[in-house]
């Protein structure tokens, strides 16, 4: 088990494709922040009366369009254009295995689960980048935002410990945990997607 929680770490495999592709994986990526800072913004629309989500959450906001701009800039230096929006395999099969509940505060607690989980993939696999590449600048460029997705997972998993019972979190939190392993175990290990 990683640091992360996470039960199955990444293919080492994944980081020598990604390499060979790190075009499609800037373009993949800077599509990743923005639907990050997207998730923010619909979390503090849908739940404005929680002062602390969205205390929390608007530096997150920033924070990750500040990272979309920061991959596209890298895109830009590489004369690499931003392209279509791909379809996330790996966060489609999660969302499939949310729990759909009429308890307002289960449901938070799924979507903040989500959030949390898919920020600590991220987080892996911007580490296993900032590690195993070639490029200085991108290893550079990668490392800062590792520590700063780190930072975002914890959010996540704080802000549903604020709404719901921490054992209901920490329970569920296990759950998801070896569901999202399940998925790693079956999805084709590629090196032009970031997760």
């Amino acid at each position: 088990m990683t640091t992360l929680g996470l039960e199955l770490p990444t293919d080492p495999r994944w980081v020598n494709v990604a390499e060979m592709n790190i075009g499609e994986i800037l373009i993949d990526h800077a599509y990743c922040e923005q639907k990050a800072a997207s998730s923010c913004i619909s979390l503090i629309v849908q739940y404005p009366e929680k002062e602390k989500l969205v205390e929390v959450l608007t530096p997150v906001v920033a924070e990750e369009w500040g990272h979309f701009t920061r991959v596209l800039k890298e895109l830009r230096k590489r004369n690499i254009p931003l392209g279509r929006q791909r379809k996330d395999l790996y966060v489609n099969a999660l969302q499939a295995q949310l729990r759909t509940s009429s308890d307002y505060h289960e449901q938070l607690m799924e979507r903040l689960l989500l959030n949390a989980l898919i920020e600590a993939r991220s987080c892996e696999r911007f580490k296993l980048l900032s590690e195993n590449i070639a490029d200085e600048s991108l290893r550079k460029f990668y490392r800062e935002l590792m520590v700063s997705e780190a930072g975002h997972y914890r959010n996540f998993i704080e802000l549903a410990e604020e709404y719901v019972p921490k054992e209901r979190v920490r329970q569920r939190w296990k759950e998801i945990l070896d569901i999202e392993a399940g998925i790693m175990a079956t999805l084709e290990t590629r090196g032009d997607r970031m997760h």
